[in-house]
């Protein structure tokens, strides 16, 4: 059952709440002792498969290799902390961990290798182990802070591990972060209320958050709550008021300041600081990926869907030729839909439909009007028998491969949308054309048909704004299972 904001205060105010320094702490020990578990079970498994499991003719000294992977851990553990995999500011949040984890395994696997050819013996280290060792390290460390990650989402869940957080600014900025904020239960802040220059207005109490006082009480504010993130919507301030809550807050220990760029609900592209003339200006990048990011996405969409289409295409050809015997028509249906920056491209389908679909719902006003508010119908009597088998299993857009191959579409990204569509995600539309659409997605994962435009926005908009390579590889991963379920698929 989903807690209600109500129920979730509850919760937090039965819940013991630690300082912030005091959880930092415990999640550093537990991190550190779950990774320290994980890397030595990765290279003695990994000793056990190269030495034992598998034929090999010399005898390789286990009291060496366990000095060794003693000595193996211990510089890992500083590696981690170099990549910040310890700090609570940038974990719990995204697929950046995975990412960070995949680099720091890498290079201590590569100072290991460096240490050995250093050393000079070549009897030293086994390749082979190492080897072996590196993707151990890799499956169980990930495993791990995976199941840790769920662990502290539960916690949060039931009121723990959480920030005592306001906002500043009771305008519309401020009761939209608060809307976002009170959508994701598992972000670590508790928000305890608002504060500003004015109340809310009773229509926006649809927020659920309580209204604590004005601006020149937050110190105050801070004292009685116990407050550890302060959240600056910066356009419900003056310039002078922002100076204020800045001096203020930062000479204060233990709490935090965030200031909302006034923009993250039009901004999903990347943002960079730049100083021109010695002053501190933000750039926005009309496109999210770019740069060797770009680069290693194309590579993914290109090699994959290339190796794809070589192994499937005696099954599109099957498909193709079961449409055509079923009912007269194209085998094909071109549908209109917005790619990058606003462009405009044909996607490729299988056709589903009898070719008098639109003469169909003539008499069928509810239909009709289910088709003009979705853009879908969940029961659509213009659908074949073949098309319904088609789209339950998603094998209609698998002709959208060559989409990918014409550098239109992406493997993985937002939905597409159709440009009547646009209307129907308000603000947030442009946003959505930062990225390429993508044949599987966050929304494919999480219910496909069945969700919401609101639930899509956030899904997609969390895509974005949280991309790496390792996201769109788990979403492919996740396709299969989501699609062998069937849910949503109509």
């Amino acid at each position: 059952m989903k807690l209600t904001g109500q129920n979730k205060s509850s919760l937090y105010q039965r819940a013991f709440p630690l300082p912030r320094k005091v959880r930092a702490l415990l999640i550093t020990a537990a991190l550190m002792v779950l990774d320290v578990m994980a890397l030595t079970a990765a290279f003695w498994l990994a000793y056990w498969l190269r030495f034992i499991v598998l034929p090999y003719a010399s005898t390789y000294d286990p009291i060496r290799y366990g000095m060794l992977i003693v000595i193996i851990s211990l510089v890992w553990l500083a590696i981690f902390g170099v990549y910040q995999l310890y700090s609570t500011q940038v974990l719990f949040g995204g697929m950046q961990e995975y990412s960070r984890l995949f680099s720091a395994v890498t290079s201590g696997m590569l100072a290991v290798i460096g240490a050995d050819y250093l050393a000079r013996q070549e009897t030293m280290v086994s390749r082979g182990w190492l080897a072996i060792a590196w993707l151990l390290a890799l499956f169980l460390t990930v495993s791990e802070r995976f199941l840790f990650r769920r662990l502290v989402y539960l916690l949060r869940r039931h009121g723990h591990l959480l920030n005592p957080a306001i906002i500043v600014g009771t305008n519309n900025e401020g009761l939209a972060l608060a809307a976002q904020l009170r959508q994701r239960d598992t972000s670590g802040l508790f928000l305890l209320g608002m504060i500003g220059t004015a109340q809310p207005e009773p229509d926006d109490a649809t927020v659920n958050v309580r209204y604590l006082g004005e601006v020149d009480q937050l110190e105050a504010i801070i004292d009685q709550h116990h407050v550890q993130d302060v959240i600056v919507a910066q356009t419900a301030l003056t310039r002078e008021q922002l100076l204020e809550v800045f001096q203020m807050v930062t000479r204060m220990e233990g709490v935090n300041l965030r200031l909302s760029t006034g923009l993250f609900e039009v901004v999903s592209s990347g943002l960079r600081v730049k100083e021109l003339a010695y002053v501190p200006l933000v750039e926005v990048t009309k496109t999210r990926i770019g740069g060797g990011e770009a680069f290693m996405k194309t590579a993914l969409d290109y090699g994959i869907t290339l190796a794809g289409l070589l192994l499937i295409w005696p099954a599109l050809a099957i498909i193709a030729m079961l449409i055509k015997r079923e009912s007269p028509g194209p085998v094909i249906h071109r549908r209109r839909v917005m790619g990058v920056n606003g462009s405009q491209f044909d996607a490729y389908k299988f056709r589903t439909m009898r070719i008098d679909s639109d003469s169909m719902l003539e008499d069928q006003p509810e239909l009709k009007a289910e088709l003009e508010n979705n853009f879908k119908i969940k029961d659509d009597p213009r659908v074949t028998r073949l098309g319904k088998i088609l789209r339950k299993y998603s094998l209609d857009e698998l002709p959208q491969l060559i989409n990918v191959l014409r550098g239109e579409m992406s493997l993985v990204g937002p939905r597409m949308i159709s440009p009547p569509e646009m209307g129907k995600y308000g603000k947030w539309g442009m946003n959505l054309l930062t990225v390429k659409p993508g044949l599987t997605g966050l929304w494919q994962v999480s219910g496909r048909s069945d969700i919401d435009y609101q639930e899509r926005v956030r899904l997609d908009m969390h895509y974005i704004r949280n991309w790496t390579i390792w996201q769109d590889l788990y979403l492919m991963a996740a396709t299969l299972p989501a699609v062998i379920k069937k849910k949503g698929a109509y």
